[in-house]
């Protein structure tokens, strides 16, 4: 299944597993296994590089499992069908995201401008406190 132009998962790093949703669907719920828990194995791909992994670890938070697994729990729908295809969505969406690389940030200097302007500021700043508390009767 393709993440991105160059980046693929194969279907032997998933696994589902069908679970009682709770929501909507009135007493259907509560004979009918329609939630998906959809479980992709993170540690043991091969196909990812590993900057990717880490970043996906990361993006998936606590759905990052001890095993090294991420799961996701789809329950949104009152088919399987349509748990199954939110799940995966889901998935690719995260790998997505995490394929990106973040943007490396630029060190910036103040502008001169900002530095004189911090500089007046506090100038004035100690002028009005020199000004406070002082009567001229003691100096």
């Amino acid at each position: 299944m393709a993440v991105t132009d160059r980046f693929a998962i194969s279907e032997k790093d998933l696994s589902e597993d069908f679970v009682r949703a709770s929501g909507p669907g009135g007493q259907n719920v509560n004979k009918v296994s329609t939630a998906v828990q959809l479980r992709f194995d993170l540690a043991g791909n091969d196909t990812l590089p590993e900057d990717v992994k880490a970043r996906a670890g990361r993006l998936a938070g606590s759905r990052l499992i001890l095993s090294g697994e991420i799961l996701i729990q789809a329950d949104r729908f009152r088919t399987r069908e349509r748990n199954r295809e939110d799940a995966l969505e889901r998935l690719v969406a995260l790998l997505e995201k995490a394929c990106e690389r973040p943007k490396p940030r630029k060190a910036t200097k103040p502008t001169l401008g900002s530095k004189k302007r911090r500089l007046e500021t506090k100038k004035q700043r100690g002028e009005i406190k020199k000004m406070r508390g002082r009567s001229g009767a003691f100096d």
